[in-house]
């Protein structure tokens, strides 16, 4: 990945244009760009609009098979191809009211665990950290920082085997079908995995006390963090949408989650209420801190991590935890589990309506379907974390602005705009894109004047 920075100098101009780019990442195309307007320390404009590909993933699905489902839509993101897959196939098994072992949905949480921990490791290190040890890129850092670099690249690597080792490979899984799976891992590949894990948990913990460590910017996102909430178990798959103060099944998602277009971006948002919201690793922490592993637990209590806790930039520092997290589930699983061979049950084909939510690395995954009586598919309605958290984004940039006037230097204003975005960890059209910002209206006259606050549009 490689990142370029091209600034106009701060001069005495009432218009100053920063851009940066962003190389996308799995293979898949998109970008966005942010528009913010500042006139006498007064923000007119902020509009972080997705400019998306056309992918047509929900209509691709018309007219598909039942069958079919979880092995499109895999296709959308190589990072999340395991939850996209497991939203898919619970869907699908709601719609059909198929069966599902425990041992299914045991080895189902074992591959959104492996995803969840290269996917955090991944962004942590060779997306947010360079950020806050001043470097460009990732490969600018390395020469400096290689024992991080070693270590991101080890927790990577361990997610792709967990995910290889249950889903059959690294992406686009083959093995999980529904109601079940087309090939059981044997108990001596769980033991190997379980060993391996545990000689990565120093690493993990290393790299929570890391970003628990960096000096992140003060500020407050005063909204509803909503995941899924699970009563034995750390947020992973199923269970009902809870916040602070909601709760509510997850087939009662669009009750609440409304999803709109704005004229300036061709990806839409979601509120609720006409209000935004945010979900992601920061969520689950704050609905579910008590349910981490004891480990997790500590390493974050005793590095002054307190829940609730608000500030937005510290989702890196929930991810960090997560990973401790995972490692500590996947040991638990592969300790515990002793697989043995079944058969996906018999499906019975008819009318169905089914809806599957996971919580992938970026936040809550919403897969819904309707199906006719010979299986086809009707209708299809998938909601992405990053289309969940693109309102609150776009609100947060929008009150972080008049604080960051004050540092009169067009280089760290956009840097702290830019560490804002990418703590969300967004994924536009599942990849990480060309994010161009542009601004009107601030010189240095305007830069020394005290910000002012404004009532939101």
């Amino acid at each position: 990945m490689w990142v370029s920075f091209h600034s106009s100098p701060l001069m005495d101009v009432k218009k100053m244009t920063h851009t940066i780019n962003l190389n996308h990442i799995t293979k898949i195309e998109g970008h966005a760009k942010l528009f913010v307007e500042i006139e006498d320390s007064k923000i007119k404009k902020c509009e972080l609009s997705s400019i998306e590909g056309a992918r047509y993933f929900e209509g691709l699905l018309i007219g598909k098979h039942w069958f079919e489902a979880h092995e499109i839509t895999s296709r959308i993101c190589g990072i999340c191809s395991c939850g996209h897959n497991v939203a898919a196939l619970m869907a699908i098994e709601n719609a059909l009211g198929i069966p599902v072992s425990e041992q299914s949905k045991v080895l189902k949480k074992l591959l959104t665990c492996g995803e969840r921990i290269r996917s955090h490791a991944a962004h942590l290190y060779f997306l947010a950290l360079p950020d806050y040890l001043g470097y460009e890129s990732a490969l600018a850092m390395t020469p400096k920082y290689k024992t991080e670099v070693k270590r991101a690249l080890k927790l990577m690597k361990i997610g792709n085997d967990i995910v290889r080792t249950i889903g059959g490979r690294d992406m686009h899984q083959v093995t999980a079908t529904y109601g079940g799976f087309l090939k059981i891992p044997t108990k001596e590949q769980l033991n190997d995995l379980a060993d391996r894990v545990k000689g990565l948990k120093e690493a993990s913990i290393e790299t929570a006390k890391l970003f628990l460590s960096l000096k992140q910017r003060p500020a407050v996102n005063e909204c509803e963090y909503f995941s899924l909430y699970e009563e034995n178990d750390y947020p992973m798959i199923d269970g009902p949408l809870v916040s602070e103060k909601s709760k509510f099944d997850k087939d009662q998602y669009l009750d609440y989650f409304k999803e709109y277009h704005n004229k300036y971006s061709t990806a839409n948002f979601v509120a609720k209420d006409d209000v935004s919201f945010v979900t992601g690793s920061l969520a689950r922490m704050n609905n579910a801190f008590d349910k981490l592993s004891k480990d997790a637990k500590k390493v974050a209590t005793d590095n002054g991590f307190k829940i609730p806790n608000k500030n937005p930039y510290n989702n890196n520092v929930a991810q960090a935890i997560e990973i401790v997290d995972a490692l500590d589930q996947v040991m638990k699983i592969c300790t515990e589990l002793d697989p043995v061979d079944e058969k996906p049950p018999e499906v019975k084909v008819k009318a169905g309506h089914g809806i599957g939510a996971v919580e992938v690395p970026r936040g809550t995954l919403f897969h819904e379907y309707t199906l006719d009586d010979k299986g086809i598919i009707q209708h299809a309605n998938i909601i992405t974390p990053t289309a969940l958290n693109l309102k609150n984004m776009e609100d947060n940039i929008r009150e972080i602005i008049p604080s960051l006037l004050s540092l009169k230097d067009e280089e760290k204003i956009n840097l702290e705009i830019e560490k804002l975005i990418r703590a969300y960890d967004p994924c536009f059209s599942c990849s990480t894109h060309f994010l161009k910002v542009k601004w009107q209206g601030f010189n240095k006259t305007l830069s020394k004047t005290k910000p002012v606050l404004f009532k939101k549009e």
